[in-house]
């Protein structure tokens, strides 16, 4: 049985909790959330009402302190800012747990993050321990999965990524986060705070020129909301015509000019079709899409559990999906 304790008790860390007692090969033992609101709170009856007699902490010193043995890896959902997990990263290391993470800037942040890399890095071989970033995009749909299918092509000119999704049966934090509901004006304001955004496109544009040996000497990234053409209303609002109902962001990584990776990503509500396609010119040349695409809750949650027994066996240091042993299904 692989033991874990959970870091960041949110919605997606209550989702990943949900579906961890369903299985047989891990349990959750210890779980921390810095709302003093859940301190002291069983964690089963949080997340599916039925008591687990693990109780909820602040710190990860008071939930290790009556456990017999340290957990065998963290999970850690708490921000989408690797410069704000640095401390965490640091607070977990130190126990020696391994640690897997839902910070999209941790998925491949070498090129935009390199010092925070590097002290992570650091940190991590300092203590002996493995730890990564992953999620359902960035992790695997956009940028671990073409480079998947690019092991087949005998030469690889370009590639094209796209993901294009419905975003109204998802979790509503989400919706919040690709700027559906808000009018232009405030669409515009929150953009330019940083916050209204799909976190970790260029980083997926790396990963797979990483992956490949595209060596990029240019990568963009334009963003721009998807416009309601009429009144939409859904469970969680109802969006006025000419609001915006998502997000539409491009990235392009060139080299010598040409464009060599392109990553499309469309979230919005009332989307028409969803689908994840990867394009791939080169011997041979050739398209593999997902119809209806991959449900991004639910598979973040899954490569999130999914990927403990590969951080287990992997060497000291900050990883990728692409350094680590492929993940599979846990039962």
């Amino acid at each position: 049985m692989t033991t874990v304790i959970q870091i960041g008790l949110g919605p997606l860390g209550q989702q990943i909790g949900r579906y961890i007692t369903d299985k047989n090969e891990i349990k959750t033992v210890a779980a921390i959330d810095i709302n003093n609101d859940l301190k002291g709170r069983d964690f089963g009856e949080l997340i599916s009402e039925k008591p687990s007699g693990v109780l909820i902490q602040n710190t990860i010193e008071e939930a290790l302190q009556n456990l017999p043995k340290k957990p065998d890896a963290a999970i850690l959902t708490t921000v989408s800012s690797i410069q704000k997990l640095e401390s965490q990263i640091e607070n977990i290391a130190k126990h020696g747990i391994p640690i897997v993470s839902t910070c999209e800037e941790l998925s491949y942040p070498w090129e935009e993050n390199p010092e925070s890399s590097n002290r992570i890095d650091t940190i991590c071989k300092k203590y002996n321990i493995a730890c990564i970033g992953t999620g359902v995009n960035p992790g695997f749909l956009m940028d671990y999965l073409p480079s998947v299918l690019s092991s087949v092509c005998k030469d690889v000119e370009s590639i094209v990524v796209e993901r294009f999704q419905d975003a109204t049966p998802r979790r509503i934090p989400f919706q919040q986060k690709i700027g559906a509901g808000l009018d232009l004006k405030a669409f515009k304001a929150k953009e330019l705070t940083g916050t209204l955004r799909h976190v970790g496109l260029k980083e997926s544009v790396y990963f797979l020129a990483n992956s490949i040996g595209f060596k990029l000497d240019n990568v963009t990234e334009d963003l721009q909301p998807v416009i309601a053409e009429d009144l939409i209303n859904v469970p969680s609002m109802d969006i006025k015509k000419g609001d915006a109902r998502g997000v539409e962001q491009i990235s392009h990584g060139y080299i010598n000019g040409d464009c060599k990776i392109k990553m499309h990503f469309k979230a919005a509500i009332g989307e028409p079709r969803s689908f994840d396609r990867v394009t791939i010119k080169g011997v041979p040349s050739f398209v593999s899409e997902i119809d209806t695409g991959v449900n991004g809750d639910i598979a973040t949650c899954a490569i999130t559990i999914n990927s403990v027994k590969s951080i287990l066996k992997a060497s000291s240091g900050l990883h990728t999906m692409a350094t680590i042993p492929v993940p599979g299904y846990i039962n």
